[in-house]
């Protein structure tokens, strides 16, 4: 079973380091405040601009795999 976290560990600009509720990691990274993040389930730090992020950038051009309705 995958454990949840509430906090994330982040690394701002200016090198230094905090935890965060993760549902404000969004924002940071939106506003371009934090440089990485540690990812628990990969046990890795993950760098922005270099490592790829859900939800950021990509562009799909298979066929769709959600439903009508």
């Amino acid at each position: 079973m995958l454990e949840t976290r509430p906090y994330v560990r982040v690394r701002y600009l200016d090198n230094s380091y905090d935890y965060i509720v993760g549902m404000v990691l969004d924002k940071l990274i939106r506003a371009n405040k934090i440089k990485q993040f540690y990812r628990y389930s990969s046990e890795k730090w993950v760098t922005l601009g270099i490592d790829p992020i859900r939800g950021m950038g990509g562009i799909y051009s298979g066929a769709e795999r959600r439903s009508v309705h």
